[in-house]
């Protein structure tokens, strides 16, 4: 918004032209003063009053042209103590009138002195009256642009907070529908959470009864094998010898034992039957589940501990002493692990 600019003159421009009016007034009395007492007339010395006339003694007859010396003198001697008196008053009263004209003249000099000086006076204070009209106009304009533009920036104002407002108000109605949006997909990631666990418990109860009725399955398996397991080792027996039989799967027994960590799923009633290679120096090549207990972990926990055994010393010394016993036995040995008590 544009203001319009008002000039408005300096202290100096102000007072400039009312002082430049009183000097040429002042100068034009000085003026009228000069010429009025240039002008003025001048009074001439008196003259004798009587006239003398020059006669010709020898021709006795009047003379028509006197002599200023000759009337000078002849007006010396006639003149009597009263003319001279008249002659002085004349003098004196047409002294006091040049006096009172030029008094007359002084004061009207002074009278247009002083009403030029009014007149300076009253111009300055028109000039100053005008110029604070001017002032007071231009501040009445300044207010009147100050106002406006206040007033178009209190309208901006009003405009950007009702826009702010209703910014304001779009981001809360947006907030809130992001609000009921999380609330609802809270409440169906719920549901579906709850539908996921219901499915996982009944799952599990599922995998626990499957479990069960394996582990059933298994240690109705288990009689059966540890009647076969005791008939092997018998035979066994029956062909090393009971003590060097029951010596060196001690032996391996204690090894594995010591490598063996029980999983978390191993169960009692578990049992994987494990086969391992082995070479003359007891060093363990090989080891693969033959026959799995049902659980993964378990039978990798079982072919990890071997593994881990890494070298028996103490079958060195039977393949040493008896090779053909060694081969037989021992080059591949199969081994069963029960979780309860690492036995086989």
């Amino acid at each position: 918004m544009s203001t319009r600019y008002q000039y408005r003159p300096a202290a100096s421009e102000r007072y400039s032209s009312p002082l430049l009016k009183a000097v040429g007034l002042h100068l034009l009395v000085a003026i009228l003063l000069f010429a009025s007492f240039s002008s003025a007339p001048e009074f001439e010395p008196a003259r004798p009053i009587v006239q003398a006339t020059l006669v010709q003694l020898d021709s006795m007859s009047p003379s028509t042209t006197p002599t200023d010396q000759k009337i000078a003198g002849e007006a010396q001697q006639s003149r009597s103590p009263r003319a001279d008196e008249e002659a002085l008053e004349k003098q004196r009263e047409q002294q006091q009138a040049a006096e009172a004209a030029r008094a007359a003249q002084a004061e009207q000099a002074r009278q247009a002195e002083a009403e030029a000086q009014r007149k300076a006076a009253e111009a300055e204070r028109q000039a100053e009256a005008e110029a604070e009209q001017k002032a007071a106009a231009a501040a009445a304009e300044r207010r009147q642009a100050e106002e406006a533009r206040k007033a178009a920036e209190a309208q901006v104002a009003r405009e950007r907070a009702a826009a702010e407002a209703e910014r304001k108000k779009a981001e809360e109605e947006a907030r809130r529908k992001e609000q009921e949006e999380a609330r609802r997909k809270a409440a169906e990631e719920a549901e579906r959470k709850a539908a996921q666990e219901a499915e996982r418990r009944r799952e599990q109860e599922r995998v626990a009864r499957e479990q069960r009725e394996r582990e059933a399955a298994k240690a109705s398996a288990l009689n059966e094998l540890l009647g076969e397991e005791t008939e092997y080792q018998q035979a066994q027996a029956d062909r090393i010898g009971d003590q060097v039989a029951a010596s060196f799967d001690d032996v391996i027994r204690r090894y594995v034992s010591q490598q063996w960590r029980r999983p978390p799923t191993a169960r009692n009633g578990m049992v994987v039957e494990v086969r391992l290679s082995m070479l003359p120096t007891g060093q363990i090549t090989d080891a693969v589940v033959i026959r799995s207990s049902g659980d993964p972990g378990f039978d990798q926990s079982a072919v990890q501990a071997v593994k881990n055994v890494g070298r028996i010393p103490e079958m060195q010394q039977l393949s040493s002493e008896n090779p053909a016993e060694f081969n037989r036995l021992y080059r591949q040995r199969n081994l069963r692990f029960r979780p309860e008590d690492l036995s086989f």
